[in-house]
């Protein structure tokens, strides 16, 4: 079962048994780097993270570490839920996005390279040429051939939750408390100083593209400018939580400051239960900051058919979203798949 979160999407419902393809932008900030601010991931190693997820979302396994990525609590990446969705009902093709990888997934899937670096710490300056990395999105979007009946556009940036907070605040949203986290328990004090160091650097400046560039993250400027670039050409659900209501907001505010229309009607955010319900954050808060009408939805899906202790440590609030799960998700609703088949399809990698 689907549920509208802010505006009903109605062209949703139109993409029933359609077939979607599937992107993922993938990128790595040293934001993460910062000792407790993320849990995305293997300590030490967080920049492996989207890499990881990449190959197991294509190949069905990882080939630049022995195992898939999981919290250090023994929670497996949302990628599971992905590649699960994958195998039951395959979308049509699967690209990814490196926009600022630190080293390559192994795959035989197309990766679109776009000469991005990773980005810095924020609480540093992330260092980040914000208004190349926004029309490389524009100029992607604008050349962009949708091989199938929609795209589903996901992310694997950890710690991008902080990173698309400090941006949000940047760009004047009063979005200080919406942000969600990998984390049960977020640790809020990280988070904060985090983001109150980024947002002191930005201080004496004016210009926008220098401050995103100071703040941000190269996937919420890409995503932004592919948006605009594509301009409601074709249906897109975006797939992801607060990080990319980010991106709704940023190519909100930057199509403003170049002057660009920009066409939302054929765009929907597709996020997870987890995401929807916590309350920790609050999605449609923030997706109601935008000058349109947002429409967002979620699927009714969670693990309470598994007994697997690593699962229900989702339902627990532990891990929510990521590497495009949302979307997958929807994508397996308009797709009549239940919700045993898809559990036991995701138990089906952990033995």
């Amino acid at each position: 079962m689907l549920h509208p979160i802010t505006k009903d999407p109605e062209f949703v419902h139109a993409l029933k048994d359609k077939q979607a393809a599937l992107m993922l932008a993938l990128s790595n900030t040293a934001t993460a780097d910062i000792p407790g601010i993320t849990q995305a991931g293997i300590p030490g190693q967080i920049y492996l993270t989207p890499v990881l997820d990449a190959e197991f979302v294509t190949t069905g396994k990882v080939a630049s570490m022995p195992n898939i990525a999981e919290t250090p609590k023994g929670v497996p990446t949302p990628a599971l839920i992905t590649r699960a969705v994958h195998l039951l009902r395959p979308f049509a093709h699967i690209a990814l996005l490196d926009l600022g990888l630190k080293q390559l997934p192994q795959t035989d899937a197309t990766i679109h390279r776009f000469e991005i670096p990773p980005s810095g710490n924020i609480a540093k300056d992330a260092d980040i040429d914000a208004k190349t990395v926004f029309e490389k999105g524009v100029s992607f979007g604008q050349g962009y051939s949708l091989q199938s009946d929609y795209l589903i556009l996901g992310e694997s940036v950890p710690s991008g939750t902080t990173t698309a907070r400090a941006t949000a605040l940047a760009l004047g949203y009063d979005a200080d408390d919406l942000f969600s986290s990998s984390f049960k328990s977020v640790p809020e004090d990280i988070r904060t100083q985090t983001v109150e160091a980024a947002l002191s650097l930005i201080a004496d400046k004016a210009d926008i593209w220098h401050v995103l560039g100071a703040v941000s993250d190269n996937m919420l400027l890409f995503v932004a400018g592919f948006l605009v670039g594509v301009n409601g050409r074709f249906p897109i659900l975006l797939a992801g939580g607060t990080q990319m209501a980010c991106a709704l907001l940023v190519a909100d505010s930057l199509a403003r400051h170049i002057g660009h229309s920009f066409c939302a009607d054929n765009v929907a955010l597709a996020t997870t239960k987890w995401v929807a319900q916590d309350t920790h954050s609050d999605i449609r808060a923030l997706l109601e900051m935008a000058s349109f009408d947002t429409k967002a939805l979620y699927s009714d899906f969670d693990f309470s058919q598994s007994d697997h202790p690593a699962l229900k440590l989702y339902d627990e609030g532990e891990a929510k979203e990521g590497v495009g799960a949302g979307g997958a998700l929807v994508y397996a609703m308009l797709n009549d798949l239940d919700k045993e088949t898809i559990t036991r399809q995701v138990e089906g990698f952990l033995g």
